[in-house]
C-alpha cells in the first residue's frame, strides 16, 4: 500500500519539516525501523502481527501525523473500508422536513460514523426509495457505487425479505436493526420489551393501575415487543390491561386519536406510555385541553427520549432508546464479519428509563 495522505493537527511530535508534507506509509514502515508490508498489517489488522511490532509501529503513526488513505487502502485489497447505513427516503425526509425534533438519524450517524472512524472505516448514510418496485435498482445502484464492506438496515425494512434477500444474494454482510427474525444477517434489538416493561414498573410503583399503552403500528415488530412487555409487567402486578392499548402510527395526529379513546374511557388510565415522542407529545396536548395536570392527574411516559421531550412542561419521562450504542455495536460487528461468525441469537443493547416530571404518585382515590 503506497497511498499517500497529508498531516493533520499541529500537535504531536512530527518534524517540523514534514508537517506540511506528504506523509506516507514509507515514512512509517522507515521510522519504526520495519517493513512496508510489516505497517500494512499493521494498518489493515492483519494476522500474525507481535503485539510489540502493533505499538512500534502505532507509535510511529501517531507520531508521524499518518492517516491511511481509504482510496489506497481499497486499492491494496478486496475491501472498501466503508459501511452503508440506509435508511427510507420518503420517511426520512418527511421527518426532516416536519422539524418536529426526531433525532434518529443524528443518533445513528453519532454511534457509528465515531466507531467506523476508530476502525479505520467510513459510514456513509444513503436515502433509499425502498417501495417495492423501486428498491432493487435503488439499493443495487448504491451497492455497485459504493461496495460497501456491511450494510445496515433500519426498522421496518430490516424485516422487509424483499431487502434483505438482495443483501443475502450481493454476499454483504449486513446488520437488521430492530429484527428477531431467524436468516441472514446479525438481528440486532434495543431491548424493547424490557424497556416497556420497565417503563410499566416504574408507574406499578408509583401506585397506578389503569396504565394505557399507546402502541406503533404493525408493521413494526418493535410495537408487538412493547405490547409485550407492558402486557407481562402488568400480568405480574395482577392488573387487567383489557381496553388500554390503543394504536397510533407514530405520528402526532395518530397520537390525539389514541390519547383521547384512552381518556373517553369510563374509567380512563391514570397513567400512560407512549411508543414514541410524537405520540407523548400529542398525549400532553390532549390532557392540557382537557384541564388533565401532568403528572397530578395523569402520568406520562414517552419512548424515544429525544430532545424535545426534555423542553416541554413538564420534561417527560421517557425510555431512552440506545440508538446509537446500537449502530455503534452494529459497525464493529460487520467490519468483524469476515473473521467472525454471526451470533447466533439476535444481539441486544439495553437502554434506561430516564426519570423526569411527568410522572408522579397515583391519586389516593385511584382518579
Amino acid at each position: 500500500m503506497t497511498g499517500t495522505i497529508m498531516a493533520v493537527g499541529n500537535g504531536g511530535s512530527a518534524p517540523t519539516g514534514r508537517r506540511r508534507q506528504s506523509v506516507t506509509i514509507k515514512h512509517v514502515a522507515a521510522d519504526a525501523g520495519v517493513s512496508l508490508q510489516t505497517v500494512s498489517r499493521v494498518i489493515n489488522n492483519g494476522p500474525n502481527v507481535r503485539p510489540a511490532m502493533k505499538e512500534r509501529v502505532q507509535a510511529s503513526i501517531d507520531k508521524l501525523g499518518y492517516v491511511p488513505s481509504i482510496a489506497a487502502q481499497r486499492m491494496s485489497g478486496s475491501r472498501s473500508y466503508l459501511i452503508l447505513a440506509i435508511n427510507d427516503r420518503d420517511r426520512t425526509i418527511a421527518d426532516w422536513r416536519a422539524r418536529e425534533g426526531r433525532d434518529w438519524i443524528d443518533q445513528m450517524l453519532l454511534g457509528g460514523m465515531l466507531t467506523a472512524a476508530e476502525r479505520g472505516y467510513r459510514m456513509i448514510f444513503e436515502l433509499v426509495d425502498t417501495h417495492s418496485d423501486h428498491v432493487e435498482r435503488e439499493l443495487g445502484a448504491a451497492i455497485a457505487a459504493l461496495r460497501p464492506d456491511g450494510i445496515i438496515v433500519t426498522p421496518p425494512h430490516s424485516e422487509n425479505l424483499q431487502i434483505t434477500d438482495l443483501l443475502a444474494e450481493n454476499g454483504i454482510p449486513f446488520a437488521r436493526i430492530g429484527s428477531k427474525e431467524e436468516g441472514p444477517g446479525i438481528a440486532i434489538t434495543m431491548g424493547d420489551e424490557y424497556l416497556a416493561a420497565l417503563a410499566t414498573d416504574h408507574l406499578i410503583e408509583l401506585g397506578h393501575k389503569r396504565i394505557g399503552l399507546i402502541a406503533g403500528p404493525d408493521e413494526y415488530s418493535l410495537a408487538g415487543w412493547r405490547i409485550d412487555g407492558w402486557c407481562e409487567a402488568m400480568g405480574r402486578a395482577g392488573l387487567s390491561v383489557d381496553g388500554l392499548c390503543v394504536k397510533g402510527d407514530f405520528g402526532f395526529e395518530s397520537g390525539i386519536t389514541a390519547a383521547n379513546s384512552l381518556l373517553d374511557r369510563p374509567d380512563p388510565p391514570t397513567a400512560i406510555i407512549a411508543s414514541n415522542d410524537q405520540m407523548a407529545l400529542a398525549t400532553l396536548q390532549v390532557a392540557r385541553e382537557r384541564g388533565l395536570a401532568v403528572p397530578d392527574d395523569l402520568s406520562l411516559i414517552s419512548f424515544d427520549n429525544s430532545p424535545v421531550v426534555r423542553f416541554t412542561d413538564p420534561p417527560l419521562t421517557a425510555v431512552e432508546q440506545p440508538i446509537a450504542a446500537t449502530v455503534s455495536r452494529a459497525v464493529e460487528m460487520l467490519i468483524d464479519a469476515r473473521t467472525h461468525a454471526p451470533p447466533a441469537e439476535p444481539v441486544q443493547i439495553q437502554g434506561e428509563l430516564v426519570v423526569r416530571r411527568s410522572t408522579g404518585p397515583a391519586r389516593p382515590d385511584g382518579r
